[in-house]
């Protein structure tokens, strides 16, 4: 008996380890933060509370009831059923469980993960503790009243995914010492680095690719460092910064996200800025913004954080980053291409094709010089542009800032370019969509006028109370250039489907399926020599697709 109690026990844990794994993947990639975890627990819970939990959770009170009967009749076979359901029950769950659970962005066991790990294990183990004492206390007896409590820890397990949420307030206090630690040192030691020219990028979107552009066009004179990949945060700049950065690099450029107000002012302050740019402002994060005022106010933060002697460049065509321009009064640059008669670095000639773009770019005070790059879309000149911008404060020449441009690359998930020699053209802008990006996207597939196009996208998020509206011109948009739309997840994409259906978009060619594996599978059975795919958008894995 005390042999079956044991493996019920090591079963037990082991799949509350499984559980907390899966809620610590979650609150990774909401970036620890408890309330977006919260939030998140509330909106999805389905994956917390599994179809086999609740039969978990069903079959142990069944079980439960059972051992009452038994107890009170002396049925010693309805006892005997009663443990060995509480032990199978769970172990067939947890061998059910085993298998990996597909995710885009996997679970990373840095040490803050392995914290909150530790401490959401020992409150299970708390309360497994408190559950066998309250039995030994109240019922005498812990092995013969066995299946009484193997009932009520699988209520505990049930609402497992609660324990991580403990486990982050417990946390908190010490999260914060320890981050603050590495974010003073940080700060100290760039402010520190006078040789080092800081340079910070915002904006809703476009700053990923800003950066990489930006760097490449300013490494044609000097020894650059950025921040990897999408890198905002800051613990994860301050991880760059005490690492990587010393005094051979002459430039550090820094990509600044934020959610909420506050955020940039924080981050500006870590990377102490000399330059700041700000690509664009929409309605990214607009459900934790809640409005466009509040995006625009902290996108401003990292402007009221250059020093006075300090420039601020800003994308001149978006109409709420020319608001924040037309307010400023310390040093600025303005780029863009369609108000070129009131900015300082314009282009224009712009011919953008399937294989890439050629301009004339244009920067007051150095002359006009024709430039031409592989990057798909008319929106990546702006990107091109903020460089530029940069590289004028910097002191490049024209003939330097051409050389840079023509050695750009794409960067990974923002309309790349793959041929995977299968004579279908992939497009891969799996990156987060925004309104923006989505439209930009769709005039790249257009470009491609001799092939038939197909789109592959679950939609767009994190748009607050406009994501249905958005997603509905986007549908009307997808109408005007696709052949064939797959649409991810049904519920999603229902606004990109009625938008569809408004344009009158022939139903042949439009299918509905529930995961990107199933939409690759369709794929194998309606792509030919000469298509072009679109992968429009990526849901992250704390999103439903069905």
């Amino acid at each position: 008996m005390q042999s079956l109690i044991l493996l019920f026990t090591a079963c037990w844990f082991l799949l509350c380890a499984l559980k907390l794994k899966f809620s610590l993947h979650m609150v990774q990639i909401e970036g620890y933060d408890l309330y977006k975890y919260t939030e998140w627990m509330n909106s999805h819970k389905d994956k917390i509370y599994t179809i086999k939990d609740k039969a978990y959770a069903l079959i142990s009170a069944v079980n439960g009831v059972f051992f009452v009967i038994a107890s009170i009749k002396g049925d010693n076979n309805l006892y005997s059923y009663s443990i060995a359901s509480s032990i199978f029950t769970s172990l067939f769950l947890y061998l059910g469980n085993r298998t990996k659970y597909e995710s885009k962005k996997p679970l990373v066991f840095t040490s803050r993960a392995k914290r909150l790990y530790g401490i959401s294990m020992g409150l299970v183990a708390a309360d497994f503790l408190i559950v066998l004492l309250l039995v030994k206390v109240f019922l005498k007896d812990v092995t013969d009243y066995f299946p009484l409590w193997a009932g009520i820890l699988s209520v505990v397990y049930y609402f497992c995914s609660y324990y991580m949420a403990g486990a982050i307030y417990i946390a908190n206090p010490i999260e914060k010492n320890i981050n603050q630690k590495y974010y003073t040192v940080a700060s100290n030691k760039i402010k520190n680095m006078k040789n080092v020219k800081s340079i910070g990028i915002t904006g809703s979107y476009g700053k990923t690719s800003t950066k990489f552009f930006s760097a490449t066009i300013l490494s044609e004179k000097y020894k650059v460092l950025n921040t990897p990949e999408s890198y905002n945060t800051p613990m994860g700049i301050s991880k760059i910064i005490n690492n990587d950065l010393d005094e051979n690099f002459d430039i550090f450029i820094a990509e600044l996200g934020a959610t909420k107000v506050g955020d940039i002012d924080e981050v500006a302050k870590l990377t102490n800025p000399e330059i700041g740019i700000i690509t664009s402002i929409g309605p990214c994060h607009l459900e934790t913004f809640k409005s466009i005022d509040n995006i625009m106010r902290t996108k401003y933060e990292l402007i009221e954080n250059l020093p006075d002697d300090g420039v601020a460049i800003f994308n001149y065509d978006n109409e709420y980053v020319k608001k924040l321009a037309d307010k400023t009064f310390k040093e600025k640059i303005l780029y863009g291409i369609e108000n070129i008669e009131d900015t300082d670095v314009f282009a224009t000639d712009i011919k953008v094709s399937s294989k890439g773009s050629t301009f004339s770019l244009c920067i007051n005070g150095l002359g006009t010089i024709e430039c031409e790059t592989r990057l798909l879309g008319a929106h990546n000149i702006h990107n091109i542009l903020a460089g530029a911008a940069i590289a004028k404060v910097m002191g490049l020449t024209l003939q330097e800032i051409k050389m840079g441009i023509s050695k750009i690359e794409s960067v990974e998930h923002r309309l790349q370019l793959i041929n995977p020699g299968t004579g279908v053209i992939v497009i891969d802008d799996a990156f987060n969509s925004n309104p923006d990006g989505a439209k930009a996207a769709l005039d790249v597939l257009d470009s491609f006028k001799d092939n038939r196009k197909i789109i592959v996208t679950p939609g767009m998020v994190e748009l607050g109370e406009i994501e249905e509206e958005e997603n509905e011109k986007f549908g009307e948009n997808i109408a005007k250039v696709c052949d064939i739309a797959i649409l991810v997840g049904k519920k999603r994409t229902t606004p990109i489907y009625n938008g569809l259906k408004r344009k009158t978009f022939n139903e042949d060619n439009l299918y509905v399926v529930n995961s990107l594996d199933e939409a690759s599978e369709l794929m194998k059975t309606l792509t030919k020599v000469g298509d072009v795919v679109l992968f429009e958008n990526d849901l992250p894995d704390t999103y439903n697709e069905k």
